[in-house]
């Protein structure tokens, strides 16, 4: 299938990759392991991969330090390069040196919270169309009438890609302003000034990369997407079994109406397991909206602890 390409809009396509530093790089590993995740170790740092795929999702270094955003990578396609760059500086954004953890590959600049930003020629790893919709997960009896899944059956839940990408920023409307209005990406949906969803112009899930408010930059959670609804479930019982007992969910969000769990990880950030997501192809304009409070969580579910919203990371 070709890459869909909404015409006229010059636009990052993908999150390419999230990286970040945590005190502990074997407490990484533990952690992504059991989430399910292909763990691919280094001595300074692990590659995140999921099982099946090629493209490496996101990078984990260990340096002693309490847990820090590094960088995001975003994806473009080669025709949108250059005019992105001239874009960017055209409109008063600096170029700058990269990331002491990252490559010198395209271009750098640095978000309105002072993350740097790398913009590359890079394969488009956002989907081109809604994953297919399996529901539960069913198997059949000796008389092949279709039934519920057995425990003693289950099997690692292992999620088939990333799906988007949530950041802690002091000015929600600010952030949307760099990565809307220069990086090319579209308002999905928001509430008040608290939390905002974007997409990708060139066909999307309905989250590529999210934002809500707090003190300053920050890695809230990376969302990953599964096969089953009952993956969600599975997901959170293999995670309290590997002594991950803090979390959030199951439940299903209002906005993006994507079903979810997550598990709070050893540095106080989340992984979700998330499953049937709303999408957003590059014919489609999305009538933003603004939702109450109300909506801005779930629509049902467990209640949300209070360190869910809590950014462990210091300005520096």
């Amino acid at each position: 299938m070709n890459n869909p390409k909404r015409p006229g809009v010059v636009a990052a396509h993908s999150v390419s990759r999230f990286v970040f530093t945590v005190p502990d790089l074997e407490e990484a590993k533990r952690f992504y392991k059991n989430f399910g995740l292909d763990v691919r170790e280094y001595p300074d740092h692990i590659d995140l991969y999921t099982f099946g795929h090629p493209h490496c999702w996101g990078q984990v270094y260990g340096n002693g330090k309490p847990k820090q955003i590094a960088y995001l990578s975003l994806g473009v396609y080669p025709e949108d390069f250059e005019a992105l760059k001239a874009a960017a500086t055209r409109k008063g954004i600096a170029l700058v040196a990269p990331h002491a953890l990252g490559s010198d590959d395209g271009f750098w600049v640095r978000d309105p919270e002072g993350v740097h930003v790398q913009v590359l020629v890079a394969d488009k790893v956002t989907p081109n169309e809604r994953a297919q919709t399996l529901g539960s997960i069913v198997k059949r009896n000796p008389i092949g009438v279709p039934i519920g899944p057995m425990r003693s059956e289950t099997k690692q839940v292992r999620p088939r890609r990333l799906s988007h990408v949530l950041l802690f920023t002091s000015d929600v409307k600010r952030s949307l302003g760099f990565y809307c209005g220069v990086m090319g990406l579209r308002l999905s949906d928001y509430s008040g000034e608290i939390i905002a969803f974007t997409h990708g112009a060139h066909t999307s899930d309905h989250h590529l990369l999210a934002f809500a408010k707090s003190h300053g930059p920050g890695l809230h959670h990376t969302s990953w997407t599964v096969d089953h609804l009952d993956d969600v479930g599975l997901g959170m019982e293999q995670m309290r079994a590997a002594g991950y007992e803090k979390g959030w969910g199951v439940g299903r969000h209002v906005i993006g109406s994507n079903y979810f769990y997550y598990v709070r990880d050893p540095w106080g950030s989340f992984s979700e397991f998330s499953y049937d997501i709303d999408f957003i192809d590059a014919k489609t304009d999305w009538p933003a909206t603004d939702y109450p409070a109300e909506d801005s969580m779930n629509l049902w579910g467990a209640p949300l602890p209070d360190y869910f919203i809590e950014n462990h990371e210091k300005q520096v």
